[in-house]
């Protein structure tokens, strides 16, 4: 193999395998930032070796055993605990033959437990929401401080200062890499789906910018949920989330136009929809309702988008479920932006003045005081009420809170619209 092949090898080994390398060198030494460092000291030392020797058989394995063997040489050079060193030596088996085959044996076995134990780390609530979400894409998610950057239209700085935050914070906390468990695990992974979730949604509805979707955070969080589901196979919540992502990512290619233009899911083209990721979507949420999840949060979300998925044309969709999947779900979850959904749900189901009925009821939230979506429903509900120059103020007042520049040209077309 050329020399400029084998350093491109080297190289999507390293991106795909690293979360695994810093999770077990984590959750073995309990520093993030050395874990990173010693990761990227072994990605060195393949660059130095494997032009020469051939990329090696279980390269994981040959990449953690030289980060491990470094951090032993630093734990002696420290002067850690001497059991310490003793534990790792024997895990290593420095001193014994076959070392590869028990090294990657044994990465087969624990493995899972290390990186569930540092995806739940890095979503600790002890850390602040952005830096949670900028060192869960870090760590776990295999993104450079630049892409993550690039991804929420910020800074190189401010994406790193917020990882160094998060580090601070778990070093402070004195947090153990381990997974949780009985209650303390329940809680937690909330806060990891929860992560999980913002990261997808700023990709699929993105806050600010010229780009109605950013596909790297939908595909990181994809990638985040798939690896929770594996590890968590009994866990309801984590495959109703995973269905929800995989059926509301099916729509991405169709959600805008040629011209870059919005396109609401009732005018989009759905042979545009990705067929395989709306069958993982809905496997994911069987797998839910199994699971007896039926009736959690996102396995509820998941339903709705599956309404849309099973229906071959718009006039299919079957709105009369989707206005009682969203009354369960005030239930399950109740918040102001659940009831605009449902409100919109009711105006497909029983005609826009019955959505605009419990529209009007939410006019004081205060959580909706510069949320676009509600002039915008407002706005369409009163142009499918035929009272369109009602509409008009309310599409302009939407388009005046949208960061997104794609958006806010659709809703400034819709108020014209209201002339005609």
């Amino acid at each position: 193999m050329a020399a400029d092949a084998i350093q491109r090898a080297i190289e999507t080994v390293f991106r795909m395998e690293r979360p695994r390398l810093v999770a077990s060198l984590a959750r073995m030494i309990r520093d993030v930032d050395q874990a990173e460092d010693l990761a990227q000291e072994a990605l060195l030392a393949a660059l130095a070796e494997w032009p020469g020797s051939g990329v090696p058989r279980s390269p994981v394995a040959w990449l953690t055993a030289v980060a491990k063997r470094r951090a032993i040489d630093k734990m002696r050079r420290e002067q850690m605990l001497e059991r310490k060193h003793a534990d790792m030596a024997r895990e290593l088996g420095e001193e014994q033959e076959g070392f590869g085959e028990r090294m990657e044996a044994a990465l087969d076995d624990e493995i899972g437990d290390e990186l569930l134990a540092l995806i739940f780390t890095a979503c600790h609530p002890v850390i602040p929401s952005d830096a949670r979400v900028a060192l869960t894409l870090r760590l776990v998610g295999g993104l450079t401080t630049q892409e993550i950057a690039r991804a929420f239209l910020s800074s190189e700085p401010t994406v790193a200062q917020r990882i160094v935050r998060a580090k601070k914070a778990i070093g402070k906390a004195g947090l153990a890499f381990e997974v949780p468990r009985g209650v303390e695990r329940t809680r937690r992974l909330n806060s990891v789906l929860e992560v999980v979730y913002l990261i997808f949604n700023e990709g699929y509805a993105a806050t600010a910018g010229d780009a109605l979707v950013r596909p790297v955070l939908c595909a990181a969080a994809q990638r985040l949920g798939r690896i929770l589901a594996g590890l968590l196979p009994d866990e309801p919540e984590v495959f109703g989330l995973l269905a929800l992502m995989e059926l509301q990512a099916s729509r991405l290619a169709a959600r805008a136009g040629s011209n870059g233009a919005f396109v609401p899911i009732t005018q989009q083209n759905r042979a545009r929809w990705d067929q395989l990721l709306i069958r993982r979507g809905l496997q994911a949420l069987a797998r839910a309702e199994l699971l007896d999840g039926a009736n959690g949060p996102y396995a509820l979300q998941a339903a709705l988008a599956a309404c849309h998925a099973r229906a071959v044309r718009a006039d299919d969709v079957d709105w009369p479920r989707i206005a009682s999947l969203y009354d369960r779900l005030k239930e399950v979850a109740p918040s102001p932006i659940v009831d605009l959904n449902r409100a919109v749900a009711y105006g497909m189901t029983f005609g826009p003045e019955a959505g605009l009925r419990l529209v009007e009821e939410l006019a004081g939230e205060a959580l909706l005081r510069n949320y676009p979506p509600l002039p915008a429903v407002k706005g369409d509900l009163l142009f499918r009420a035929g009272r369109r120059s009602e509409a008009r103020p309310h599409f302009e007042a939407a388009a005046r809170l949208t960061r997104n520049t794609r958006e806010a040209s659709f809703l400034l077309a819709r108020a014209q619209a209201c002339d005609n």
